[in-house]
């Protein structure tokens, strides 16, 4: 299950997450914040 949350971001982050969506490398802000976040924690478990 999803749920909503809301976070603030500087606008160049929001410039380069909308450029992402446009090339369709993601289907939608929520996918490159959810693949980021994803990311991370892989990251932070090695």
């Amino acid at each position: 299950m999803k749920h909503k949350t809301s976070v603030a971001l500087d606008e160049e982050t929001i410039v380069r997450m909308r450029e992402l969506v446009r090339s369709g490398s993601f289907r939608n802000k929520s996918h490159v914040m959810e693949f980021a976040i994803n990311k991370f924690f892989r990251e932070l478990g090695k």
